[in-house]
């Protein structure tokens, strides 16, 4: 019990906050559905308009994600440049980097606010937005990488009734075919239901991936009365696909991009791998009155993996295990997880409001969170099948034996915060915020997070300025195969340190806002130990410093949509003793610029048409860490036709869309990921045709 003695505590805090509260004379409050809100939870001022919270931060609705045709979160790396591939393979889950830094599919995710496991295939039909926070998240969440965080917001029942059905193709006869139910019925409209159903057959250019996906999810809410809210979802998902695997560098050679439908994941053996997930959340929301209200929230989530792979991994014929062999071979390993079971359960309560100190007005927010990690794995195959090449003819022998053992996870975690945006006039607000953490990860740590900022106002303009921290907890790996001097231990709480510097300005028809930002991250050794098995002790070993500079703009008049979106990242590593020829060159698979522009344009003389164009490059990317390789930059254009009509009653949209228009072969990425250099091409063009009715 003494584990969650902040719990007990903060409750009472809470309970005295509430009870202060209702202590005024109470009026009548509605209860805004969720839908309704301002879009910038992943904030954690979501009370407050985007536009004054002194954080960088990018909204992505359904409406943009279905218009692009995005089936993925690593689609939606067009919509925002300081967002980018980190090992994204074609029929695996996500993995990407904001600002730089590779977001930890553990700790850098929410839903509906709450801590999810992201080690699994997300589906976004259901999603009513994606928000994306850029740089260091400690006053969000208790530990995670310094990049960002992605938090999903599901759909909710709307006010109006809503049935819309979607078809769409592409290439190869791959079909999608899902609907969207919603509307409130009952006396006075107190219930609400969003349903959401999909499926989909995988048909992709990539060979030797197809599939398929079905996704359920329905959401409720009850407005007990009118200063009270009960909302429960709950979605399932499944999904059957075999994966693609990446390329590498031949010896030391960079090779030119690789036809982008080979797979070498290809063998007559290989079985499918299959993602399940039930993932469920209640909340209830009570106005105290008009300007306090309190939260509860519970979340569950249940995530199943059957994981097969002919994984292509090293060249043990020149002795080189993070690279393919220099005349185009390598080592096949047959991968076999099955029956991986992650569970993550986690529980809220939050208090917000309003009150007045003398000439000041805080908008404060404070609350508990607790949740609970408990993942389960089997005996693993990961053993040598044979030798294959890059053209993928090679067939080798399956080697299944179940001797790799992967340790269990279980961890628990209590976060209590306090959050205080302080108005000292209409022009200048201050902010404070501080979060702390208790671990249990088999080992107990105490970690605080603060976070500090202050915005004024010169009209319709904002600057800002911040400063906060971000906090990553390691243990030394007790793998005997390292035989580390001290194995098993804790290293002191690794501090990511975060400055930024902001403005924002424009009104509906023309927005900007532009970023500079700082942030230095304490680096480890064990990387440089996994490849090298050269290590006496696992210890923090140098640093990463990554300043950039993020601009965007969007501008609608008449006919046309404007967006664009640049950032210039300068990332380098400091400090390293173990390798010090990476000392000053740029991390591997970041590149120094990416640029993103969209331009739509209406065709009066064909009514409801609209032509769309998206264009995104990317800089050269290392992918070797002391820059000795790397690969060349990359453009890429997509296009869509938009057509908008009503047949009869019936509102109907048709798309056309093409991906990569001029079928450009390109590198994509170069991640370095499970001690492997990896090479993804950019997929090859790629057509698509969608059908919308709003019934």
């Amino acid at each position: 019990m003494a584990k969650l003695r902040p719990v007990p505590g903060a409750i009472a805090l809470l309970t005295a906050l509430c009870a202060h509260a209702q202590d005024t004379t109470l009026r009548t409050v509605t209860v805004t559905p969720a839908q309704a809100a301002p879009a910038a939870d992943v904030t954690g001022f979501g009370d407050l308009p985007r536009k004054e919270v002194p954080v960088s931060t990018t909204v992505i609705t359904g409406r943009d994600i279905e218009a692009a045709g995005a089936r993925r979160l690593a689609d939606l790396t067009r919509f925002d440049s300081s967002v980018s591939d980190a090992y994204n393979a074609a029929g695996y889950w996500d993995i990407l980097s904001i600002r730089g830094f590779t977001l930890n599919n553990q700790f850098n995710y929410r839903r509906e606010g709450l801590p999810i496991n992201a080690e699994t295939m997300i589906p976004l039909d259901n999603k009513e937005r994606v928000e994306i926070l850029k740089g260091t998240s400690g006053i969000q969440a208790g530990t995670s990488a310094p990049g960002g965080l992605v938090n999903y917001v599901v759909k909710r029942p709307t006010a109006q009734p809503l049935r819309e059905v979607r078809l769409e193709a592409t290439n190869r006869a791959g079909l999608l075919g899902a609907a969207d139910l919603g509307g409130r019925f009952g006396v006075d409209d107190a219930f609400g239901l969003r349903l959401n159903v999909a499926h989909e057959r995988l048909r992709p250019l990539v060979r030797n991936t197809d599939g398929e996906r079905s996704l359920v999810a329905l959401a409720t809410d009850w407005r007990a009365s009118r200063d009270s809210l009960l909302e429960a979802e709950v979605e399932w998902s499944h999904r059957a696909q075999a994966s693609q695997t990446g390329f590498s560098l031949l010896g030391s050679v960079v090779p030119q991009p690789a036809n982008p439908r080979l797979n070498l994941n290809n063998q007559p053996w290989l079985q499918t791998s299959k993602f399940d997930g039930l993932t469920g959340t209640l909340r209830f929301t009570q106005a105290l009155n008009p300007d306090w209200r309190w939260s509860a929230q519970l979340g569950s989530q249940r995530l199943e993996t059957d994981d097969f792979t002919a994984f292509p991994f090293g060249c043990s014929a020149e002795g080189n295990f993070d690279r393919f062999c220099s005349d185009g071979t390598f080592d096949y390993f047959d991968f076999r997880s099955e029956d991986e079971r992650r569970r993550r359960d986690a529980a809220a309560l939050r208090l917000a409001g309003r009150f007045q100190t003398g000439p000041v007005t805080h908008d404060l927010s404070t609350g508990v969170l607790v949740h609970r990690t408990r993942d389960r794995f089997n005996p693993q195959a990961f053993n040598f099948a044979g030798v294959g090449t890059i053209d993928g003819t090679a067939v080798v022998s399956p080697a299944p034996d179940l001797t790799f053992i992967v340790p269990d996870r279980d961890e628990r975690a209590t976060e209590l915060h306090v959050q205080d945006a302080m108005r000292w006039s209409d022009r200048l607000t201050t902010w404070l915020g501080v979060r702390h953490t208790r671990l249990d990860r088999g080992f107990e740590q105490n970690v605080t997070t603060p976070w500090a900022a202050v915005s004024y106002r010169f009209g319709e303009l904002v600057a800002y300025g911040s400063w906060g921290q971000g906090i990553e907890s390691w243990q030394v790996t007790t793998n005997p195969v390292f035989a580390l001097a001290n194995a098993g231990q804790v290293l002191p709480a690794a501090k990511s340190r975060q400055t930024e510097v902001g403005l924002r300005g424009g009104d509906a028809g023309f927005g900007w806002q532009v970023a500079l930002f700082e942030i230095r991250r304490p680096l480890t050794n064990f990387d440089f130990c996994l490849r090298t098995f050269s290590c006496a002790v696992g210890e923090y070993d140098g640093s990463a410093l990554h300043r950039g500079l993020e601009a965007s703009a969007g501008w609608t008049a008449g006919p046309w949509r404007l967006q664009g979106a640049a950032t210039v990242l300068r990332a380098r590593r400091e400090d390293s003793i173990y390798e010090p020829s990476t000392n000053g060159e740029r991390p591997t698979n970041v590149p120094q610029l990416v640029l993103r522009g969209t331009a739509a344009y209406r065709i009066a003389a064909v009514p409801g048409l609209a032509a769309e164009g998206h264009v995104s490059h990317e800089g050269s990317r290392n992918v070797l860490a002391d820059g000795s390789a790397s690969i060349p930059s990359w453009t890429r254009v997509d296009a869509a036709l938009r057509y908008e009509r009503r047949i009869g009653a019936t509102p109907t949209t048709w798309t056309v869309g093409v991906h990569n228009l001029l079928d450009r072969r390109y590198w994509r990425e170069a991640p370095f990921q499970f001690s492997h250099v990896y090479l993804y091409p950019g997929a090859p063009r790629t057509y698509r045709v969608a059908f919308t009715a709003s019934l």
